[in-house]
């Protein structure tokens, strides 16, 4: 166990890069096993759910080589189907080989997924598509099995725009027999990067990107080679650090056109936005204006930011709403953040923000993956020291986020984390 110790007030400044995106890396990693042969991936994070991805893939029977952020995947035929609860008890992106072990081997099962607890992310989309395109579904012991002869193409409505319902289904649907039409598809620069790297395979696909993506069945695919696309919550967390510090911070790599909606708001507070030929530069006021927001899929306001934009509002001039409309019980970083100063008010699904001048460090204690990221940004600018605790779930979706703040100077450090000592 770990914990990520700050000392704040240290306004942040220089360069820094963004790594590759680890929701783009998941279903590539599962892709290749639609194709025979050795896949090639590149700008891959290293991170606790890539390095599972990886195991899996083994557990089936794929060689795999992971070093200096490049994944060699040799699929050879498989000597198993399953993804067993031991390895994705905490990863939901685990259902994702459903859709290729399904639509190439006519089998497939999986574990139930797991995953950060921000409300009920449930499975429906992906298993009702699947039944759409010919597959018996069974749920049972825990697993969900699904099987076909060979996936007919079928047009599928989904009931909201989910992103890893969308690529499962796409990745099922590259083989299928015809003509496969996904309505309201999510528009996730991740789901249009599987498309692109699953058409330069052989498959067909149109589309992605828009709500509506057609895909005519092909019978064969050959192995990939790409580079997985900048990670984009990583890159808007970083510009966060530069605004909430009242810093300058140039973020490399980061892609204007996936934070239009996160740079929007940004410019709407009062911080400086520029894009360069090699990225996004923030320069932070000396205190943010309120700005409300209400999450929505992409091209709206990611819901993966909401956390660390309410960061920021904490200290703003003013009163800000913050809407979340995408999962139920994700504002489970609000009580800590309350424990370093911050003035909010929880009403139903959103959040009444009322900022203050300082924040106070404190401990606190991590829930999911962005709460984390949220309570390190206002220990940033918080007075004293600030301790996060259960920092593994920052672990599963940034790549040494301590270290690029550090880089940046921030006075941030890791620490042993004991657990605390039961009195009898």
């Amino acid at each position: 166990m770990q914990k990520i110790v700050i000392d704040g007030g240290a306004r942040l400044g220089g360069q820094v890069r963004v790594a590759g995106a680890k929701n783009a890396a998941l279903p590539l990693l599962l892709a290749t096993l639609l194709g025979e042969g050795e896949h090639r991936i590149a700008n891959v994070p290293d991170l606790v759910d890539v390095r599972t991805t990886c195991r899996l893939l083994e557990r089936m029977g794929c060689g795999v080589e992971f070093a200096r952020g490049r994944v060699k995947v040799e699929v050879n035929g498989l000597k198993c189907r399953e993804a067993p609860y031991e390895l994705v008890k905490t990863m939901r992106a685990s259902v994702l080989c459903l859709g290729p072990l399904v639509g190439r081997f006519g089998q497939g099962r999986v574990s139930l997924p797991g995953g950060c607890a921000i409300g009920a992310r449930p499975i429906d989309q992906h298993l009702k598509g699947l039944s759409k395109l010919g597959a018996k579904v069974v749920l049972e012991h825990g697993y969900v099995d699904v099987r076909a002869r060979r996936l007919r193409g079928a047009s599928i409505v989904l009931d909201m725009p989910t992103v890893t319902g969308t690529e499962n289904l796409l990745m099922a649907a590259v083989l299928a027999r015809g003509q496969t039409v996904i309505h309201n598809a999510a528009r996730e620069p991740e789901v249009v990067q599987l498309a692109e790297v699953l058409n330069s395979m052989g498959a067909r696909i149109a589309g992605a990107g828009s709500e509506e993506i057609v895909v005519r069945g092909v019978n064969e695919l050959r192995p990939m080679d790409c580079r997985v696309i900048p990670d984009r919550i990583e890159a808007g967390t970083l510009l966060i650090a530069g605004a909430i510090t009242s810093g300058d911070v140039l973020v490399r790599g980061a892609r204007p056109e996936h934070l239009a909606a996160l740079m929007e708001k940004l410019d709407e507070a009062g911080v400086a936005v520029g894009v360069a030929s090699s990225g996004i530069r923030v320069k932070g006021p000396a205190r943010p204006r309120a700005v409300d927001l209400s999450t929505q899929p992409h091209p709206g306001f990611p819901t993966d930011m909401q956390a660390q934009f309410m960061a920021l509002m904490t200290l703003a001039r003013g009163t800000a709403v913050v809407s979340e409309r995408i999962f139920e019980n994700r504002f489970m970083h609000v009580q800590e953040l309350r424990r370093l100063g911050a003035r909010i008010r929880l009403e139903g699904g959103r959040a009444v923000v009322t900022g203050v001048r300082a924040l106070s460090g404190a401990d606190v204690m991590a829930t999911d993956l962005r709460a984390s990221a949220s309570l390190v940004l206002a220990g940033l600018v918080a007075r004293g020291r600030t301790r996060v605790h259960r920092v593994y779930h920052l672990d599963r979706g940034y790549q040494r986020l301590d270290r690029k703040l550090r880089a940046l100077g921030a006075r941030i450090r890791r620490a042993p984390d004991r657990p605390p000592v039961a009195i009898r």
